[in-house]
């Protein structure tokens, strides 16, 4: 049975949830709509699967947060099979590519999926129902993917073209598609052709390095010689500093998935998936009764429609709001109506621009 090698990506900043998650501790290293932190929620996802052999999870993360993930992993008893430490941050590829180069060592025979720290997904064992249908196209030597089923014209997202069928619930992708305008997302949502771009990749390790050497050399080398000067410790793998920093910043879409030639997706893929990206998905998930304002501890709400009010820092009291979202920390306080959720991260940009770390 080919053995699976689960890679949780930790390196999302996570602006748009502002003023929770900040530099220190982005969102998922928080409870957010569970009781858990997003990382814990995908972590837990990821064990005990029947049917399937599943390796410990490994991650890739920044410096600074390899203690605390090591603190989450701890409190669900899981021991993590690898670390890797970014020096900086450089986007997707450059993850992709550590993940490749390193996993192919440990099990040059496996098969590696990639996910990100900050989904929540509702129906674990649909999920993995997706990633088995998934294993037949990677082990042929396919890039594979896997198309969330749209349940609204989300402008939000990126989309993802089914083209040519090729197994079960398994397409060819035609194309990779940006965020849409809300006319655009509208039409992909009729088609019944597009789906989400959730992120989550299932490949053998050699398939992605052959897929650099053609499309990013250039990443490929430079992610190579971080290695060859990295430091090991622990099951750690510390990135030299100095070649990490001259890789080119590149999302794995952009650099590998739009100019490979076999690259497939399962699809459609019903699992509960929730990109907790925003404050307006926060409110969507946790409202129960789209008429009344989540109450969460240390606050009060009266005769509030369609509105989340979270307080980590003082009593918040609210009275008659409708689609208006309040989040307080020790620090900060955000008061945005729900339409304007995805422009947090501009106050995240200004807040950097006139140095005010101490929000950040």
């Amino acid at each position: 049975m080919t053995k699976i090698y689960p890679v949780i990506m930790c390196g999302g900043a996570g602006t748009r949830l502002w003023p929770l998650s900040i530099k220190s501790k982005p969102k998922q290293f928080h409870s957010i709509v569970t009781d858990k932190s997003m990382l814990q929620e995908t972590i837990l996802r990821l064990m005990d699967v029947d049917g399937v052999s599943v390796a410990p999870p490994s991650f890739v993360c920044a410096l600074d947060h390899e203690g605390i993930i090591r603190e989450q992993c701890e409190d669900l008893g899981i021991v993590p099979l690898a670390f890797i430490l970014e020096p900086c941050a450089k986007n997707t590829a450059a993850v992709a590519a550590a993940i490749a180069l390193h996993m192919g060592e440990i099990d040059p025979t496996g098969l590696v999926l990639l996910l990100p720290a900050d989904h929540h997904v509702e129906n674990p064992d649909d999920f993995w129902a997706a990633v088995a249908n998934g294993v037949p196209s990677a082990i042929k030597g396919y890039l594979t993917t896997f198309g969330i089923l749209p349940t609204r014209a989300e402008t939000g997202y990126g989309y993802i073209q089914a083209g040519d069928v090729i197994g079960e619930q398994c397409v060819n992708v035609a194309a990779f598609v940006e965020k849409p305008n809300k006319d655009t997302a509208e039409a992909y949502l009729r088609s019944g052709n597009y789906f989400w771009n959730g992120g989550i990749f299932l490949f053998q390790s050699s398939i992605m390095i052959e897929q650099f050497e053609q499309h990013a050399n250039d990443i490929l080398n430079d992610v190579k010689a971080a290695f060859k000067s990295a430091k090991y410790d622990n099951g750690s793998v510390y990135l030299d500093s100095l070649a990490f920093s001259k890789c080119r910043s590149e999302s794995i879409d952009y650099a590998i998935m739009e100019k490979a030639q076999k690259v497939a997706m399962v699809c459609p893929v019903d699992m509960g998936w929730t990109d907790i990206g925003s404050w307006e998905a926060v409110r969507d998930y946790v409202l129960k009764d789209p008429v009344n304002s989540e109450t969460i501890e240390n606050t009060f709400s009266l005769d509030c429609e369609n509105s989340l009010i979270r307080s980590d820092g003082p009593f918040v009291a609210a009275i008659g709001l409708k689609n208006i979202i309040v989040v307080a920390t020790k620090t900060s306080v955000l008061i945005t109506d729900s339409e304007h959720t995805q422009d947090v991260k501009k106050v995240v940009e200004m807040l950097r621009e006139s140095q005010q770390v101490e929000k950040l």
